[in-house]
């Protein structure tokens, strides 16, 4: 069986500008405050392990989390196949996105901000999967909506790059430059690679204060994380 979450901001130990219960260990939080509240991320979701925390760097990198050792893999995407294994997104801004195939026997997880999107992270992590994409579901987890993420044409342009259509998720601005939606951006590559069942989307982590962390509108704060991972003992 699948499962998966995204978790809020409220909960934790952290104070203020983390407050509370951030879980990214990069951002300049107490470090006894982080590991805390990852341990009540993993009580609260009954979870049967710590997840695979990644050191994400708005690459490409898909880490096996069926092979890799106790290093943290830096890595933007995750995959495993068996049952216990956590794949794990932090994000404040940027879109989580979460696979699954049909059939319950592979998961991955991607962090699909623009660098990403732009460089292809979706793209690599279905590659990694190796799997046929007419079989996988997706979700987008909460992200900066188009309201909130403002872009220069230098940024734009990157995005077009490797999606020519995708004119449509951009809009000029009074400053001249570009309000972005990452979300139909993700939706685009998903369908272009024949991924049709994609699910989520609609929250915006700029607009929830008091839910989500955001870079953007608070600039130094904390991470929330996405997970998934396949019911069942953990393998080692």
């Amino acid at each position: 069986m699948v499962r998966a979450l995204s978790s809020q901001r409220s909960g934790g130990v952290s104070a203020a500008p983390y407050a509370s219960l951030n879980l990214g260990d990069h951002v300049g939080d107490l470090p006894e405050a982080v590991a805390e509240n990852r341990r009540r991320l993993q009580v609260a979701a009954r979870l049967s392990g710590e997840p695979r925390w990644l050191a994400q760097v708005h690459g490409i990198q898909v880490a096996d989390l069926d092979v890799a050792g106790s290093a943290i893999p830096a890595a933007d995407g995750a995959y495993t196949r068996r049952p216990g294994r956590i794949c794990a997104i932090l994000t404040a801004d940027c879109l989580p996105v979460l696979f699954a195939a049909e059939s319950g026997t592979a998961v991955a997880a991607a962090h699909a901000g623009w660098r990403g999107l732009a460089g292809g992270v979706i793209e690599a992590t279905v590659c990694a999967l190796a799997l046929d994409p007419r079989t996988l579901l997706a979700w987008l987890g909460p992200a900066i909506g188009p309201r909130y993420f403002e872009i220069g044409p230098e940024v734009r342009d990157e995005l077009l790059r490797g999606d020519g259509g995708a004119e449509g998720a951009f809009t000029v601005n009074a400053r001249g430059r570009f309000m972005a939606d990452l979300e139909a951006l993700a939706r685009r590559r998903l369908a272009c690679l024949g991924i049709e069942r994609i699910y989520g989307g609609g929250e915006c982590t700029h607009s929830y204060h008091d839910r989500y962390f955001s870079h953007r509108r608070d600039g130094r704060t904390g991470r929330q994380a996405t997970l998934i991972w396949l019911e069942g003992a953990a393998k080692r």
